[in-house]
């Protein structure tokens, strides 16, 4: 790419991304470009696979849940074509790493709505549920358990009482107790990785650095 080509992409990406500075999409572009080196050649430069976004999002963030992994991928690939390419990455990244209560809720909904039909039902609570929690070989019926969790998860934020959940009825639960907000299973990356608004441009920079080297 141009130079003025890979100008006007940061600039581009700066606006629609929202939550990343200038230096910031620079940085995320440049760790694209790295990425897309190690991919498969498949995509002819375009975009990265499924295990080096899994390989990348482990090494950053300590993200190891496969079912996890598998869902978040999705989330950043919106055009179904098994590749992300980089708006996709820098977009992906702004609601992971920056995103609003809004926008993290849109994305850990989507991440539990495993066949996309907007609700998670109680087979999708339970799968999601069952994946995350550690289950000790020792633990009797540990499946009962699970059910156990799906029924009080579906007591407190089921308020249309219809056996499963929409948005809206996530959307209400977590604006009323924030905690629910990965309720079936940790999604998102540690707090304290994300949470780095006061220096954004040396953390970005510095993840950047240390994923190049």
């Amino acid at each position: 790419m141009s130079r003025k080509g890979r100008k006007l992409l940061v600039d581009s990406l700066t606006r629609s991304a929202k939550h990343f500075t200038k230096s910031e999409v620079e940085c995320l572009v440049k760790l694209f470009d790295t990425l897309v080196a190690k991919a498969s050649s498949q995509f002819a430069g375009a975009g990265f696979d499924r295990t080096v976004f899994r390989d990348t999002l482990y090494n950053a963030f300590g993200m190891t849940d496969d079912v996890v992994l598998d869902r978040v991928f999705s989330t950043f690939d919106k055009d179904n074509t098994g590749c992300i390419n980089v708006v996709e990455w820098v977009e992906g990244l702004a609601v992971l790493l920056r995103g609003t209560l809004e926008e993290k809720m849109k994305y850990c909904f989507a991440i539990y709505d495993l066949n996309g039909d907007g609700y998670i039902s109680k087979e999708e609570m339970f799968q999601m549920l069952k994946n995350s929690l550690l289950i000790q070989p020792a633990d009797e019926e540990p499946d009962e358990g699970v059910k156990d969790l799906v029924e009080i998860a579906l007591k407190k934020m089921d308020y249309d009482h219809d056996g499963k959940l929409s948005f809206t009825d996530f959307e209400t639960a977590v604006r009323d107790e924030n905690l629910l907000l990965e309720a079936f299973g940790p999604c998102l990356p540690d707090i304290k990785v994300s949470c780095t608004r006061h220096k954004p441009v040396n953390s970005i920079a510095s993840w950047n650095h240390s994923l190049l080297h």
